[in-house]
């Protein structure tokens, strides 16, 4: 009964769709162009990941700091390690770049050699006053001498903060409008502002400036992530493409499965508008994912009609048989997967959540654009010639076929003992995986912000914040 029932479903699946086909194109047509219309609601994290629950204790505790003070990262730094800084030109323009980054209306203050101040005796009392520490306004070879030995042999104070513990480098700190940090305006600023008057600095003196901080990582650690989506996308375009046309060395069935997958990519995208969330490390997976996926289904559909066309060679007849046949494996396939990632939505990470939301949606959706598409599409053109079959019959696959059937039925001991090995191997691994907190440790090695960071961690220790909150159970902290 549910065998017969499953065949009838399917027929009227098949009938459907080929009944439907100009009707079904237009639909597809119109909800692609409704989905591309709200890309334009997409937004890319402008903080790091947080897989954590919004109700785990550590989440709880951080937010509640946020409320007390505000947003902790907010600090850039910009450091230079070359002795050609304390010469008069050069020295000029270091103090012209601060000057200039305070001005902006997203900075709240810079502290910089310029800005310093120092203890001061008074002449008419027993006290101290403070007083700028730079007090020339025209520089020479003489008095920057005298500045740079007081800097580093009479204000202690600032050792670790404006200038290194072995004192060969010195660096500007500059603190961002804690509004605006986890908002575009600082990726506006850091584009538009920052990084031009820092090249600026560069050409004009030829000294190298080591920038770094959180705003300034985020933001391009989410241009790194931004990047890598059209990388992730023309890979799997170009491998799953190169995949295909190898088995079935015909451009148009490569061409009709990526066009597919495209528009695959392009509802993803569209869904994370839709539900207006974040591009994040996570979702930047999906259009990538929905390739890998769409093209099997692709494989199954195109690969069912052309056998049915070597075998009997009527059209109207394959596209039935493809569509009812196929079209219940990939569904039970695509849907277990669909679920497999749905299991993320029950978890207490806002982070996942989103993430097996928008993965399981779209995995349906690229099945269903196969199982429209492709039999659609191949009603409008003409039969399959011989010279599109003839992959069909390479033997070679035929042989591995063979030669797999024949290792599960006569070589059953060998199989057992192979999973054990592996298994084996796979617990040794497990127990080999060593948990990391660094924030820095998925951050692409090669890019010159990492190197950045490395340079912080050797001269000064690190610049990642580290704030304790102490409740001292008194009013106002007293």
């Amino acid at each position: 009964m549910d065998k017969a029932f499953s065949i009838g479903f399917w027929s009227a699946v098949a009938r459907f769709i080929l009944r439907n086909r100009t009707l079904l194109l237009i639909l597809i047509g119109v909800i692609t162009v409704l989905l591309a219309s709200q890309w334009k609601y997409m937004r890319f994290t402008y903080t790091e990941a947080n897989l954590l629950p919004d109700d785990h204790e550590v989440n709880v505790q951080y937010n509640k700091f946020l409320d007390e003070f505000g947003e902790e990262g907010n600090l850039i730094v910009l450091g230079v390690k070359d002795t050609a800084l304390f010469t008069p030109a050069n020295f000029t323009e270091w103090n012209l770049l601060s000057e200039d980054l305070r001005k902006a209306p997203e900075v709240d203050l810079t502290l910089s050699i310029g800005d310093l101040k120092k203890l001061q005796k008074q002449k008419d009392s027993e006290g101290f006053e403070l007083v700028p520490f730079i007090q020339d306004t025209v520089f020479t070879k003489e008095n920057l001498a005298r500045y740079k030995y007081e800097l580093f042999n009479k204000l202690p104070f600032y050792n670790g903060l404006i200038y290194s513990p072995d004192k060969s480098s010195v660096r500007t700190a500059i603190y961002l409008n804690k509004d605006i940090v986890n908002t575009s305006v600082r990726k506006d600023f850091i584009d538009q502002v920052l990084v031009p008057r820092i090249n600026e600095f560069e050409t004009k003196t030829g000294i190298n400036v080591y920038t770094s901080g959180m705003p300034y990582i985020r933001t391009l650690n989410s241009q790194n992530i931004i990047d890598e989506i059209g990388m992730f996308i023309g890979a799997a375009l170009l491998v799953t493409s190169l995949i295909f046309f190898f088995f079935f060395r015909s451009f148009r069935a490569t061409l009709i499965s990526m066009v597919t997958v495209i528009i695959g990519v392009m509802w993803a995208f569209g869904i994370l508008g839709l539900l207006h969330y974040e591009i994040t490390v996570l979702t930047a997976l999906i259009p990538p994912l929905i390739i890998v996926i769409g093209i099997p289904n692709c494989i199954f559909l195109i690969n069912k009609y052309q056998q049915e066309i070597k075998n009997h060679g009527n059209q109207a007849k394959s596209l039935q048989r493809v569509i009812s046949k196929v079209g219940n494996a990939t569904l039970m396939t695509n849907v277990t997967t669909a679920s497999g990632f749905a299991t993320f939505m029950l978890t207490n990470s806002k982070l996942l959540k989103e993430f097996g939301a928008v993965a399981s949606i779209n995995i349906i959706a690229i099945f269903l654009l196969s199982l429209f598409i492709i039999p659609i599409v191949y009603s409008y053109m003409a039969v399959p010639k011989y010279k599109h079959l003839k992959h069909l019959n390479k033997k070679w696959i035929g042989r591995f076929v063979k030669w797999m059937e024949r290792m599960v039925k006569e070589h059953r001991i060998a199989i057992y003992v192979s999973a054990i090995v592996l298994l084996c191997a796979s617990i040794i691994g497990i127990y080999n995986i060593h948990i990391s907190g660094s924030l820095i440790e998925d951050m692409p090695k090669t890019k010159e912000f990492y190197s950045d960071i490395k340079f912080y961690e050797a001269e000064y220790e690190g610049i990642m914040p580290l704030e304790i909150m102490v409740d001292t159970k008194r009013k106002k902290g007293e």
